[in-house]
């Protein structure tokens, strides 16, 4: 039986998703807990990989189990194996064919900032504080040119194993907010694209808080994008501040 599975997690204690030996990840913990379940090795899809300390609020998996369980059964027994940093929030029967990876057809990320000279303890895991002050206006025009298909080459991980580093950016938007919990000033920067490539959206973040800095100009980062050079981008975003939120399929 084939399930899909919804899942909610705190990257901090993470090496990201995909299993790496001995390190604790995410995919690890699935698969460790799902393969006693099942009295057998499984394999556990997820719909992408996060890298370390990069937190997930819709994280999609899927996997082939051969007991006979149901899905909220199976929901509970995972979450029995696992430290609270990661949840299964909702388990389902899936079709044979439906994989989370493969059968994703765009997924969306959101980027958090606090801007201020204080952060609060309630967003010091999940945002990245940015204490100088920004031209939200100046960023929000050069975030317009995010959208659309290119080559991402300009901010991405200049290692990679991809074939192709193009990839189509369907919406882009920068908001700002007061945020009562944390006392704050709040911006989120929240992309849905058909893909990413590595670092892609902690790049482009990390880039744009430049223009509100007034180091980068709107010029450059059009340059960059047509040129893929790396160098005309700006540093990339720590991971923190990073949560992969949605993932899109076929309804």
């Amino acid at each position: 039986m084939n399930f899909r599975l919804l899942l909610q997690y705190d990257g901090t204690d993470f090496h990201g998703w995909q299993m790496q030996g001995e390190l604790r990840t995410v995919q690890g913990e699935l698969t460790r807990g799902l393969s006693l379940l099942d009295d057998r090795h499984v394999n556990v899809h997820g719909s992408g990989r996060t890298d370390a300390g990069v937190h997930a609020e819709g994280q999609v998996a899927n996997v082939q189990l051969q007991r006979a369980i149901t899905p909220w059964k199976l929901r509970n027994a995972i979450n029995g194996n696992l430290r609270g940093d990661v949840r299964v929030i909702f388990a389902e029967n899936a079709p044979d064919d439906f994989h989370a990876r493969y059968s994703a057809l765009s997924k969306t990320y959101v980027y958090r900032a606090v801007q201020g000279s204080v952060i609060s303890p309630f967003w010091a895991r999940y945002a990245h504080q940015e204490t100088r002050s920004l031209d939200l206006d100046r960023m929000r025009r050069c975030g317009s040119l995010f959208v659309g298909e290119h080559d991402w080459s300009a901010f991405s991980a200049a290692q990679s194993d991809v074939e192709s580093r193009v990839r189509k950016v369907m919406a882009f938007d920068i908001s700002d907010r007061w945020n009562g919990r944390g006392r704050c000033h709040l911006i989120e920067f929240t992309v849905t694209a058909n893909g990413f490539l590595r670092y892609m959206v902690r790049s482009i973040v990390g880039t744009l808080l430049a223009v509100g800095r007034g180091e980068i100009d709107e010029a450059t980062v059009e340059r960059a994008i047509q040129h893929g050079d790396r160098n005309l981008a700006g540093p990339t975003a720590p991971a923190h501040g990073l949560t992969l939120k949605s993932v899109q399929y076929e309804a």
